[in-house]
């Protein structure tokens, strides 16, 4: 089940990418807000993840990996 879901998502991506290659080369309108759609949707991906990644960082206290947490230092 998780191998279809993985799939689709990938199709849905494949596809988005797709519509803004499209849209760039003066697709119909149609191609236009589905690029738009596929560009907000991305965008929002990478906000996510560097909220994230700051989250973690300051939250678990990290070193940037100098702490490899072996019990060696």
């Amino acid at each position: 089940m998780m191998q279809v879901l993985l799939m689709v998502a990938v199709l849905v991506a494949a596809a988005g990418v797709a519509a803004v290659l499209w849209a760039q080369r003066g697709g119909p309108r149609w191609v236009g807000g589905v690029a738009k759609v596929t560009l907000a949707v991305s965008d929002l991906v990478v906000s996510a993840s560097k909220r994230r990644r700051r989250g973690i960082g300051v939250r678990s206290g990290s070193t940037n990996g100098a702490d490899l947490g072996d019990g060696s230092s």
